[in-house]
């Protein structure tokens, strides 16, 4: 069973704030570099780029420090100043730079500053907390058991997962006829048009090592555990699931990955060891991102 934990309010929010600004400073620098390492981005694309990314950054030194009590307004009027100058200056950067097609480069950038942040972010929040990535996560506890019935989950989980995500495929395309066919997931887009094997790597090592990790420490590592501890542990359960599933931003994909989360959540309370979960979820992905690839050789 899960243990009780003993996550700080106020880590946390800093924890999920920092993720966010990460985020929304990776789709800027997603944009833009593809184009300035070609040399294709406009001087005054790359001026207004870079003075957003000043405003994010010094939004985030905000707000990764320990929020001060007795500053408390002054300290949230310039944070959110910076925000919203970062907000502004990001648009105004996207617009100048137009649509850019998805790349590799793209996608490992989207990755690090998601999912590479978010791993040294709850490195940090552990170290504020005290607490060991044992004791945060339950690593060692019967840990083969933990890993051999996450392996058993994914194995059960998609053939069931692949079902669900036809039967949305189908019905956005039967009641929705007005959307035209379902969009393509981005990592769908970025493999085809990834040629070679040290893309192709990049993408194989995000999609099956990195994502996991990341997802499971914040989703059911510290959010599903913060929102448990205050004694909602049915918000817990279906609010973080559902928050997986939508920040993947595809509709074909929501129904099977939002059951997917709720299956994850459910084994971690089990067993109380994040192993489980993680490795559901690893093999999940790499089954998946071996059958697209299969999928791609054969069609090219």
């Amino acid at each position: 069973m899960l243990p009780a934990k003993s996550w700080r309010t106020e880590a946390v929010a800093r924890l999920l704030a920092s993720v966010f600004l990460c985020i929304y400073a990776g789709t800027l620098l997603a944009a833009a570099l593809p184009l300035a390492l070609a040399g294709q981005l406009g001087s005054k694309a790359a001026i207004v780029a870079g003075a957003a990314a000043l405003c994010l950054v010094g939004t985030l030194m905000l707000v990764s420090r320990s929020w001060p009590v007795e500053r408390f307004m002054t300290w949230l009027g310039s944070t959110a100043a910076l925000f919203y100058a970062g907000v502004f200056l990001s648009a105004w950067a996207q617009k100048l730079i137009g649509r850019v097609e998805p790349s590799t480069l793209q996608m490992a950038v989207a990755a690090l500053s998601f999912q590479g942040a978010a791993l040294w972010l709850v490195a940090r929040f552990l170290r504020e907390q005290g607490v060991s990535w044992n004791d945060g996560f339950g690593l060692r506890e019967r840990w083969g058991v933990a890993l051999l019935t996450g392996v058993v989950l994914a194995c059960m989980f998609l053939p069931v997962g692949w079902a669900l995500q036809w039967l949305s495929s189908e019905a956005l395309t039967r009641f929705m006829p007005w959307k035209g066919q379902p969009e393509e997931q981005q990592a769908v887009q970025t493999l085809r048009m990834a040629s070679g094997w040290l893309p192709r790597s990049v993408l194989g090592v995000v999609t099956i090592l990195l994502a996991p990790a990341a997802e499971e420490l914040l989703f059911r590592g510290i959010l599903f555990t913060w929102i448990r501890q205050w004694g909602y542990p049915r918000l817990a359960w279906w609010g973080t699931s559902l928050l997986f599933a939508l920040i993947h931003l595809n509709t074909v994909t929501f129904l099977p990955l939002l059951v997917l989360a709720l299956l994850l959540a459910r084994l971690y309370e089990r067993t109380g060891n994040l192993l489980a979960p993680i490795a559901a979820h690893a093999l999940f992905n790499a089954f998946n991102f071996t059958m697209l690839y299969l999928l791609h050789r054969g069609g090219s």
